[in-house]
């Protein structure tokens, strides 16, 4: 199904290039990314396609090399996320009363809370490191997904085979583990792709503040480096900030196109109402 629309291939042609560089980085990327191969500041060349950082770095292979970091934190936290709201979410939905009642105001606490502060907050408490990164965005992101499972769980649990494994006697934990969970699989799945799109701006705006992992390269921390460097200010912002940000967009556009996609084969009904 996300072949036979054009975002969905569109989509998936940007994120299979990405996992591309990902997975490849190390033996595709021209130079050692963390290792002086031209001169400080040079411009893009034949040796250097997007030219050399402060201290002589090849900014494409730092680039290179950063996309396994940038996208594994962002599918890392995005997959922490889902299970805590998948588990959150489905508790809450079919168990109801208290318990869904309970979850649901520690879903609002964490939807209403400052976001950007809480975030740098979230960072500079846990550390600069990449474990605490992922823990720092999963605590972040996961009330949303969890409110849209429980309103799938409330649904599955009104359904007519739930109903009858309820009267023959089942436990709600087999109830759970066998009807409801695999019922909100999809939406958690069309979740996902939000959330690790969310991870991955996420982590590069940590990095960008100065709170992202100092010994790993990825996008945020190259346009960390660029600001406190002076690339505005000495010209090489053309070849030092705007690819980082073009890749950047290029992932988001990639996960908010097969979002879409997933959306449009999941809920068809939805779609022709749009």
């Amino acid at each position: 199904m996300l072949l036979t629309t054009w975002m969905g291939r569109t989509g998936l042609t940007l994120l299979l290039f990405l996992l591309f560089l990902a997975g490849a980085g190390p033996w595709i990327a021209p130079y050692d990314a963390a290792a002086q191969t031209g001169a400080p500041f040079s411009v893009p060349s034949a040796a250097h396609w997007l030219g050399t950082n402060d201290i002589g770095q090849d900014i494409l292979s730092e680039l290179i090399v950063g996309t396994r970091v940038s996208l594994g934190i962002g599918f890392t936290a995005a997959a922490l996320a889902i299970v805590i709201g998948t588990l959150v979410g489905v508790s809450a939905g079919f168990l109801g009363g208290r318990t869904d009642a309970t979850l649901m105001r520690l879903v609002d606490v964490v939807l209403v809370l400052p976001f950007i502060p809480l975030m740098i907050v979230l960072a500079a408490f846990f550390g600069a490191s990449a474990g605490n990164l992922i823990i720092a965005i999963s605590l972040l992101i996961w009330a949303r997904p969890a409110r849209v499972i429980r309103s799938s769980a409330l649904g599955i649990r009104n359904l007519t085979y739930v109903e009858g494994a309820q009267a023959l006697g089942a436990s709600n934990l087999h109830i759970l583990w066998k009807h409801v969970l695999p019922g909100v699989l999809p939406i958690a799945v069309s979740q996902f792709i939000l959330a690790a799109s969310s991870s991955i701006l996420i982590e590069a705006s940590l990095a960008f503040l100065g709170l992202g992992d100092p010994i790993r390269k990825s996008w945020g921390t190259v346009l960390y480096y660029a600001q406190i460097r002076g690339a505005f200010l000495n010209g090489s912002w053309p070849w030092w900030v705007v690819p980082p940000g073009v890749l950047i967009s290029m992932t988001v556009l990639g996960f908010a196109l097969t979002g879409r996609a997933i959306e449009a084969a999941l809920f068809p009904r939805l779609q022709q109402r749009q």
